[in-house]
């Protein structure tokens, strides 16, 4: 049955046209990973990175590299990736909490439109930020940089970073309205994919050196496995709240009379937080450890950047506190019970058992009791990959594929992606990817 599936994924022209696309924009994307951006020797960045990695010393460059699939260390066009976008889009919706005259914006007539336009303009600002802490950081790199003019230097790699940044986040748009699956977080997923051959690369080197024993990747990778069950058996899982519509007469028609069910998901707010506190987190760190790497720079730089190291403890505490926090804030702000409520009211309806003034009070509790679960279930994840690599002595590239934003990332974009060709299948009177159930989407 799986052999039919692929099968007639290509048979039908629409998932065909879907399919190819997406694949065609993920092979510029990797592309555009290996380009490195004008002014640079690429062979000079190998040396660097490699004496690093033998040094145990590119915690922050690999952890960089990992969202854009090896394209930081390559220094590339699409070194930034789509993380710049989405830390304006955070900044973005906590100004839209905060200011009510953003909010009025944003509920008005093409208010969201203008929303996403504003939180592109801030993208170009914000990449132009980090693009200049990375000329910084090149500068820290001796021999790296071929022009002898580092004005024009920096003025060539900040537009060409920052233009980069805004053609991957076109990418993942194009992705989006014409291939398969959500394109932002496509992006996300083909980077993370990208850096796991290397990865099983030099643990397999690791382990012939003797620096990882057998035994501990055995016991990592059943880890591994049960690990993945348990984050699809979540992803997958919902509470169901009844809500029951009673009938109305409008002219000669009845309306209404029927029972349905509002789904909560048990982590509501699903792999967000976990994208919105690395995402914030990695802003700043970037800004420390490239500023910091200058040999002009302030003694208390250099240490809060050894202090914020992304294996850290101190970063790990402050992951989790971002974590919780982002869980309670994008949950209050995608599922309101007032407004829930106030629909349920609105069409007639009612939760058995619940006195109808008392419908918000009850959403409410029934998502604080599922919030935190769900955030306690994202922080465990989250600093899995820091556990792996202090215990089991793993490099870090293999042990953020284990744990953290990367594996949900994988997983959460998996379901996603699979559910819509599943969806296409059978609106094609096709059978579905599965024999057996169905498949959930979880929209990233």
């Amino acid at each position: 049955m799986a052999g039919n599936s692929i099968v007639n994924m290509f048979k039908i022209k629409e998932l065909r046209s879907r399919l190819l696309f997406t694949l065609l924009i993920l092979a510029v994307f990797r592309m555009g990973s290996v380009l490195t951006i004008p002014g640079i020797d690429a062979n000079v960045l190998l040396s660097y990175f490699d004496e690093l990695a033998r040094q145990n010393k590119n915690a922050f460059a690999s952890y960089m590299d990992f969202f854009v699939g090896g394209a930081f260390s390559n220094f590339s066009i699409f070194m930034l990736g789509v993380m710049p976008y989405i830390s304006t889009q955070i900044i973005m919706q906590l100004a839209v909490i905060i200011f009510p005259s953003l909010k009025r914006v944003a509920e008005e007539d093409g208010g969201q439109r203008k929303i996403a336009m504003w939180t592109r303009v801030g993208t170009i600002f914000v990449c132009l930020l980090q693009s200049y802490a990375v000329t910084v950081y090149a500068s820290s790199i001796p021999n790296s940089i071929v022009i002898e003019n580092r004005i024009a230097f920096r003025m060539l790699a900040m537009i060409t970073v920052t233009t980069g940044s805004m053609v991957t986040i076109w990418l993942g748009d194009q992705i989006t309205s014409r291939g398969i699956g959500n394109g932002i977080s496509m992006m996300i997923f083909a980077g993370i994919v990208a850096r796991l051959p290397s990865a099983v690369v030099e643990l397999g080197r690791k382990i012939v050196a003797g620096d990882v024993q057998f035994v501990f990747a055995i016991i990592v990778l059943v880890m591994f496995i049960g690990i993945i069950a348990l984050v699809v058996y979540e992803e997958s899982g919902e509470r169901k709240i009844p809500v029951h519509y009673a009938k109305r007469v409008v002219g000669r028609k009845m309306y209404g009379g029927q029972n349905t069910y509002i789904p909560f998901k048990i982590n509501p707010s699903n792999v967000i937080p976990l994208i919105f506190a690395s995402s914030l987190l990695t802003f700043p760190i970037q800004l420390i450890q490239m500023f910091g790497s200058n040999r002009n720079s302030a003694r208390w730089v250099a240490r809060l950047a050894s202090f914020l190291t992304p294996n850290g403890v101190w970063y790990n505490i402050l992951l989790v506190i971002l974590i919780v926090f982002f869980a309670y804030f994008y949950t209050q702000v995608t599922l309101n019970p007032t407004e829930i409520a106030k629909n349920i009211r609105e069409n007639g309806g009612s939760i058995p058992g619940v006195r109808t003034d008392k419908t918000e009070e009850y959403l409410q509790r029934i998502l604080n009791r599922l919030i935190l679960p769900g955030a306690i279930f994202l922080c465990v994840i989250a600093i899995l990959p820091t556990f792996i690599q202090t215990i089991f002595r793993f490099p870090q590239s293999i042990a953020m594929l284990m744990g953290g934003t990367s594996l949900i990332i994988m997983v959460g974009v998996d379901l996603d992606t699979m559910s819509q060709v599943e969806a296409l299948l059978k609106m094609h009177h096709h059978d579905g990817l599965t024999t057996k159930g169905r498949i959930r989407s979880r929209s990233l």
